[in-house]
């Protein structure tokens, strides 16, 4: 036991160069008059640095959706009995866990689960040995474990639009009225979700030049600076990369001309295999039809029939193929097919009902 003495009113007591034989329990007490006190409540003083550090992992990843869970490994090549964890602003999340030793590693696991805003933070690990439990190793390597689904899902826009041709420019917009101050884009977060967002300022994500490896789904995400708390994620994008393959011809059957109130049939021609082809209007941000052929020798074309058509068909249409084997990625644009609706819409007119009230009496 360590003693230490301090005739200082208010009991100061410095140790001047701390080591292993320092680190411990402490109590202390004062005397009155012939008289002493009882012993205050333990004091542990602990010791780090002394052996080298684990490491720290969390799994499936360091982001996780509120009232999920996660799972922190910490782990050693070197013989370690107990290890601890603990969270940035000296919150000790659990206090110890006993070491296991699969795979030639000893191991601790914590569980986190379900997982609330408040678990968000930086943590770190430490081993100890039971000879010395008040000595523990350097800390380890930190994880930054981020909390989704705290504030409600921002919106994600392209501009100018998906899809975009190789090699242009496109910018992914995260908007929100929620005042977020920091950002992040994910991409392909299938059923796993991100496994890092890496915060920006700005809402405005620049693909430039794009190219063919940016294809594919995106979510973003909103959050406050200093605040390892952020947003759910908002709905899918699919960026839709063009020019992969030469373009398809479209044509319109019986013309471009239409009459409003009759059928117009489009057709996407393509020279090379396809198995997928999309109808897109100006204007419009999804494609307006998407059909999947089976296999088959050729030729390779498909139909899309529009009707009865009305004077909000008209416009500009363009086609695409793709493979199905990699849906995101397009051929070259058709050229444009421009569709003009004629004549007057027929007037559509309801029963009147005797039993409802006019604006007159």
């Amino acid at each position: 036991m360590t003693l230490l003495n301090s005739r200082e009113r208010g009991g100061s007591f410095i140790i001047q160069s701390m080591d292993s034989d320092h680190a411990g329990q402490y109590q202390c007490r004062y005397q009155s008059s012939n008289s002493w006190s009882p012993l205050s409540e333990p004091l542990v003083l602990t010791m780090t640095g002394v052996y080298s550090p684990p490491s720290l992992s969390a799994h499936p990843g360091p982001v996780v959706a509120s009232g999920g869970k996660v799972t922190l490994f910490c782990s050693s090549v070197n013989s370690i009995h107990t290890f601890h964890l603990l969270k940035d602003g000296g919150v000790l999340m659990v206090q110890h866990m006993d070491s296991q030793y699969p795979m030639g590693r000893h191991l601790a696991t914590f569980l986190v689960d379900p997982v609330i805003p408040s678990h968000g933070g930086t943590y770190r690990c430490y081993g100890a040995c039971s000879s010395n439990p008040h000595v523990w190793s350097q800390a380890s390597n930190q994880v930054d474990l981020l909390v989704t689904g705290v504030h409600t899902k921002p919106s994600l826009s392209a501009h100018p639009g998906s899809p975009v041709l190789s090699g242009a420019s496109l910018t992914l917009q995260c908007g929100s009225e929620a005042g977020f101050d920091r950002f992040a884009l994910t991409k392909d977060e299938q059923h796993r979700g991100p496994r890092n967002l890496d915060a920006q300022r700005s809402p405005n994500f620049t693909l430039s030049p794009v190219h063919n490896s940016h294809r594919g789904p995106y979510r973003c995400y909103g959050g406050y600076s200093l605040s390892y708390e952020w947003s759910a994620p908002s709905d899918p994008l699919d960026i839709l990369v063009a020019g992969a393959y030469g373009k398809p011809t479209l044509a319109a059957h019986p013309g471009p001309l239409v009459t409003s109130g009759e059928n117009v049939t489009l057709q996407c021609l393509s020279t090379s295999w396809s198995d997928t082809f999309l109808l897109f209007k100006e204007g419009f941000v999804a494609p307006l039809q998407h059909l999947h052929r089976q296999d088959s020798p050729g030729p390779f074309q498909t139909t899309f029939i529009l009707g009865p058509v009305m004077s909000a068909h008209g416009g500009s249409y363009r086609c695409y193929t793709s493979h199905s084997n990699s849906p995101y990625l397009l051929s070259q644009p058709s050229d444009p097919l421009e569709l003009v609706v004629s004549g007057k819409e027929p007037l559509t007119l309801f029963p009147l009902d005797p039993n409802s009230s006019g604006p007159c009496p």
